[in-house]
This record gives structure tokens, C-alpha cells and sequence, in this order.
């Protein structure tokens, strides 16, 4: 019994951990995508971001590399501008932008297994991106695409708030209480839809962080030609993600562990590719989008990883720099420490503290604290 006991609470420290690494990008992305939900126009998404052209998708892979490093907040970003408009196009490069092009993940790849991991991530995010774009036709038509973008538009599971703030420009709606409520009830509605799913993805984080390097060896070719071997990995790096991922950043102790336990430099890129096809990020797409649109993209999703995976594995291969030394469990893990992360996790907290609050005011607060006049939705919706 004892030992049960300390295997749960090393579970549950683990997944504390890791929720700790990522609470501060948790709640940024989701602040970012409560303000694209309330601040800006559908008109304006639809001009920058609608349609598969190379201008479109250029212009989604820069806001996603602007945007959070966390796989859930992504998510919830691309569904809203999906909702406003952008196309399927759009709306996955800037997943795969906000979890591959970002800084923040760069940074604790290179401190955990190596700056040459770093580049293969920024390179595979841009293979990723080009690789989707050609298939995405195969996988979804535009009849399909306009019926999820209609599911997405219904099934939101709470009311985005926008109508108040129609008539503002964007130095008036910054210092709107009124403003910033409604970008509050996004937040809380986005957090409110999606916390399950989250809770479940640390937890299952936390406890297969415990297995040994035994366990991951198993699930390795490890003694046969490298092209087969790299091949195996490249495709079993993705499903452990499915059943193990948290979030980009999160997930990153864990690459370490399969990189130590003998997994191929493919095979850990194919690994870190497939955060935005965990069991809890599907189920969030099929909220979304409905059950047909999330299955082809998830597929969609998977063969571009795996595919993209092999040639950043092939690139770095021709170039000489795959590494060779791999780090040990002690490395893996670290703890909560006075640095830079605990600043940040407090900041995040008193964002999520602050917004919280503007949704339990009264309902006619904030009006009086913008100057007592009552706002009137314009005509037509969005």
C-alpha cells in the first residue's frame, strides 16, 4: 500500500511539474485568443486570413510564431479566427507555428537535449506547414471545411462577446473596462470548455514520466538498418504523444526520456511534431468542428508529422549534426525554483485572478466605470 501510495504522489508531483513549466504560456494563449474573440472583426480576419494561398499562410505562420508555445491556447486561437473566417489552411499553420516557431520551446529544447534539437524544430515547423498545405485537399474538401466552420460558430459551448466593443478603436477598448470584460468572458468560457481535457493530459504526463528507460527501449527498433529503424521511430514517436502529450512545452522532459532511452533524432522530432494530436486535443477538436472534420485533420496532421520527421532526420543526417550524447533521468526533471518561471507564473496567475474577477462583476460595472453610458450593439451580428 505504502507503495502505491508514493507511486501516486510521484504521479502527481510530476504532473504538477509540468503544469507549472507551461501555466504561464496556458494563460496567455487563452488571454490572446479571448481578445482576438472580442476585438476583432470577422471582416478583417477573413481579408488577411481566408483562402490557401501562399500570402494567407504566410501571414498565419507569423501570428502563430508571435503567439503562444502552448498546444491547448493554439487551439483555442485557431478556432476562433476559423470562426471568423480563416480557412483550414490558415487556421493549421498557425498551430503548427504557435508550437513549433516559437521561442519559449526553443529555449528549453536547447537546455534539455541540445541547441540541434532547437533547429530541427524551427525547420520541421516550416516543413510542417508546407507538407499540409500541398495534402490538405486530399483529407478536407470545402463543403466539409464550411460545415465545420458553421459547428465551430454553434457549438462554442459559451457566447463570445464582441457586440460592445464594435464601435472602438483600439487605444479606447485598451483602457475599457467594458472591453475588458468581454474579453474576461471568452477567457472564462474558453477555460470553462477545455479544463478536463487539460487535467487529463498533465495527469497522464505525470505518471508516464515514472516508467523506466526499460519501458520506452521496448518500444524502439533499435538493431536493424538505419532507414528502417528511423522509419519505426518516426511512426511510434507520435502515438506515445497521443497517449502521453501535454503540451508543448510540457512535453519536452518527456523527449528527453525517449532520447535517452534510445529513441532515434527523428523519432524524437516525430514525437515533439505531435502535440496537436493528443487524445484530449482531438477531443477538442471535435467540439470544435464535428467528429468528421477533427478525424481528417487529425489524420492529416499525422502524416505530415511523420513525413516531416524524416526529412528534418535526412537534413540533419546529410549535414553531420545529429547529436550523440544523451542526457540521463537526473537531467529530466527539475523543480520549482526562484527564477525567471516563478516570475512568470505569477504574473499568469494574477492575469487569470484579474480576468476572472471582471466576470463575476455586476452587470452594469463596468458601463458605469467606462462613464455610465450603456452601449448598443450594432445591427448586424457577427
Amino acid at each position: 500500500m505504502s507503495d502505491l501510495i508514493s507511486t501516486l504522489l510521484d504521479g502527481l508531483k510530476n504532473a504538477g511539474l509540468m503544469a507549472y513549466e507551461v501555466w504561464w504560456a496556458l494563460v496567455l494563449g487563452f488571454a490572446i485568443s479571448a481578445v482576438v474573440q472580442a476585438w476583432v472583426p470577422r471582416q478583417r480576419v477573413e481579408a488577411a486570413l481566408s483562402g490557401s494561398g501562399f500570402a494567407p499562410v504566410c501571414k498565419a505562420t507569423g501570428l502563430g510564431a508571435a503567439s503562444s508555445s502552448c498546444s491547448y491556447a493554439a487551439i483555442a486561437i485557431a478556432k476562433s479566427l476559423f470562426q471568423k473566417g480563416a480557412s483550414t489552411a490558415t487556421m493549421l499553420s498557425f498551430q503548427f507555428a504557435s508550437t513549433n516557431l516559437v521561442w519559449e520551446l526553443g529555449l528549453v529544447l536547447w537546455v534539455l537535449i541540445g541547441w540541434q534539437f532547437t533547429l530541427a524544430e524551427f525547420v520541421g515547423g516550416l516543413v510542417l506547414i508546407g507538407l499540409m498545405t500541398a495534402l490538405l485537399r486530399f483529407f478536407v474538401s470545402p463543403r466539409l471545411e464550411e460545415r465545420a466552420r458553421q459547428h465551430a460558430r454553434q457549438a462554442a459551448g459559451h457566447v463570445h462577446h464582441v457586440a460592445g466593443v464594435e464601435g472602438m478603436d483600439w487605444r479606447q477598448r485598451l483602457t475599457s473596462l467594458e472591453a475588458w470584460t468581454e474579453v474576461a468572458h471568452n477567457f472564462r468560457g474558453d477555460w470553462e470548455m477545455l479544463w478536463k481535457e487539460i487535467g487529463i493530459g498533465f495527469l497522464l504526463a505525470g505518471f508516464i514520466g515514472l516508467l523506466g528507460d526499460d519501458f520506452f527501449n521496448g518500444l524502439f527498433v533499435t538493431d536493424a538498418p538505419g532507414a528502417i529503424r528511423t522509419v519505426e521511430n518516426v511512426i511510434a514517436g507520435p502515438i506515445i504523444a497521443v497517449l502521453s502529450f501535454v503540451c508543448s512545452i510540457g512535453n519536452v522532459p518527456l523527449a528527453a526520456v525517449l532520447w535517452s532511452g534510445g529513441i532515434s533524432f527523428g523519432g524524437v522530432m516525430a514525437f515533439i511534431f505531435a502535440d496537436l494530436i493528443v487524445l484530449p486535443i482531438v477531443a477538442a477538436y471535435r467540439k470544435y468542428y464535428g467528429t468528421e472534420f477533427a478525424l481528417r485533420i487529425t489524420a492529416l496532421m499525422f502524416v505530415t508529422m511523420v513525413l516531416a520527421a524524416l526529412i528534418v532526420d535526412g537534413l540533419f543526417a546529410l549535414a553531420g549534426v545529429i547529436p550523440s550524447a544523451r542526457p540521463t533521468r537526473a537531467d529530466i526533471f527539475g523543480s520549482v525554483a526562484l527564477d525567471y518561471k516563478l516570475v512568470l507564473n505569477v504574473v499568469g496567475l494574477a492575469v487569470f485572478a484579474s480576468l476572472a474577477y471582471l466576470t463575476v462583476r455586476g452587470p452594469g460595472e463596468a458601463a458605469r466605470a467606462d462613464g455610465g453610458a450603456e452601449r448598443v450593439a450594432p445591427a448586424t451580428g457577427r
